[in-house]
């Protein structure tokens, strides 16, 4: 099964740049399958990873940045393929 795990953040006025280079420099141990990371408007930062675990597993996650970075909380999301359920919707 693939669960993917989202990672969003967003940064205290004019860190855009500094949250990025922090989430970027954050290793997971063991790696995810693959990883993405994302900006968008706001100085925000979306960091995906994909992982073959079922949807409960204990994974590593990106941890919350020192809190001079953040305009307000990390949120995190958990999903799972639907592809993997048969749903070729």
């Amino acid at each position: 099964m693939t669960v993917a795990l989202m990672w969003e953040a967003r940064a205290a006025d004019g860190r855009g740049a500094e949250l990025l280079e922090w989430a970027r420099a954050q290793a997971l141990d063991p790696a995810p399958q693959r990883r993405e990371t994302f900006t968008a408007p706001a100085d925000r930062v979306l960091v995906i990873t994909w992982w073959d675990a079922p949807y409960g597993a204990e994974l590593p996650e990106l941890p919350s940045p020192p809190q001079e970075l953040l305009h307000r909380p990390v949120h995190r999301w958990r999903f799972e393929s639907a592809d993997a359920k048969g749903d070729t919707r």
